[in-house]
């Protein structure tokens, strides 16, 4: 195998520093960089809470040092803000449900490191995503991306915003290991992070508390919760702090008129109101998405058979996908439940990706 200039991407966690130890086992030359994404990171996570902070830091240099690498800091708090913290509460303002780890993946990650990492002579960038990289069809020597053997931490969905550029300079090591080796091989090798939790939630909201970051971010816009004939049922301090399929936290001043619960149906930022109604209204049979990156596939000229997965953890739905216009039409075989603007749909064919984009609009069944 051909000896790589490898950057690996070093967040002070298991998985990407038990990745730098396999890529420079197989003989790459490996660099490790930890990504400062706060401008102001705190000493201590809370609990398996958040990211980015000193103590990953250090983690992630005490691994590089058992491992007998370089290591670096790059400092990437700006462009994380812009990119990722700013889009992230836009588009909540905007009524969207947005995945910030979707975003760091596209416009940090693989967009911003990978042209440092290019520009200073590096071959590929290196990270401990669940997922697997196989040769595309055609025999071209391309690959495209395909979900985790580990299917409970599988990361596809997150990186199917990949263009085949961009997967054409990745490596993801642990695609073929379930997590609990992972852990063993990290203990094996003597790395101090073997046990340490998977951080979760949003890496910048460390306290898991989104709608308080949003208020503090956008201020109060109080508004009605109405159901589809207008009664209205509630107030609310900001349409931000709710998500198409949400039913906790409603806070509804009187009950149903068949006592079943409600969830949010709509949300409409401009007229500040947020609609609720039963579970059946949140029916799908068709999205409708923009920006659509291909990196599985070409782009298809007419219909294709696919599965489609709408959230980062959700089932796969048998789907027919078909460009149109600028974007892209997706039927669903049988309704799906909440799906929400701004997520992303996800096309497979079987566990690999054909491509991506993101939701704009849907049409209940």
């Amino acid at each position: 195998m051909t000896s790589l200039r490898v950057l690996a991407a070093m967040s002070g966690g298991v998985d990407s520093a038990v990745a730098a130890a396999r890529a420079a086992e197989a003989g790459h030359d490996v660099t490790g960089v930890h990504l400062a994404l706060s401008s102001n990171p705190s000493s201590y996570r809370t609990g398996a809470r958040g990211c980015c902070t000193l103590e990953d830091a250090r983690d992630a240099r005490r691994a590089a040092d058992v491992i007998g690498i370089p290591f670096y800091v790059w400092d990437m708090a700006e462009r994380f803000h812009a990119a990722v913290v700013e889009d992230f509460v836009d588009e909540y303002a905007r009524g969207n449900t947005p995945n910030p780890c979707l975003r760091c993946n596209e416009k940090i990650k693989f967009a911003a490191v990978l042209d440092r990492a290019v520009a200073l002579g590096f071959d590929a960038i290196c990270t401990g995503h669940h997922a697997r990289l196989e040769p595309a069809p055609g025999g071209d020597g391309t690959v495209r991306l395909a979900r985790s053997v580990d299917q409970a931490k599988d990361q596809s969905y997150v990186l199917a915003v990949l263009t085949s550029a961009q997967l054409g300079r990745a490596m993801f090591p642990l695609g073929d290991t379930t997590k609990d080796l992972i852990r063993r091989e990290a203990a094996d090798r003597g790395l101090a992070v073997a046990d340490k939790p998977d951080s979760h939630d949003v890496c910048f909201i460390a306290d898991g508390d989104t709608r308080s970051f949003l208020r503090r971010h956008l201020g109060s816009a109080p508004g009605d919760i109405v159901e589809p004939d207008g009664t209205v049922v509630g107030r609310h301090d900001g349409s931000y702090g709710f998500t198409i399929g949400q039913r906790k936290g409603l806070h509804l001043g009187r009950p149903a008129a068949d006592g079943r619960p409600r969830f949010v149906l709509n949300i409409e930022p401009a007229s500040r109101t947020v609609t609720v109604g039963p579970a059946q209204a949140l029916d799908v049979l068709e999205i409708q998405a923009s920006r659509p990156v291909w990196s599985g596939c070409p782009q298809p000229a007419g219909p294709v058979d696919c599965l489609v997965q709408v959230r980062a953890h959700g089932e796969a739905h048998p789907a027919v996908c078909e460009p149109a216009g600028d974007g892209v039409r997706i039927c669903l075989r049988e309704p799906v439940r909440g799906v929400a603007p701004g997520q992303a749909a996800v096309f497979y064919d079987g566990d690999a990706v054909l491509g991506s984009a993101t939701i704009s609009r849907t049409v209940n069944g």
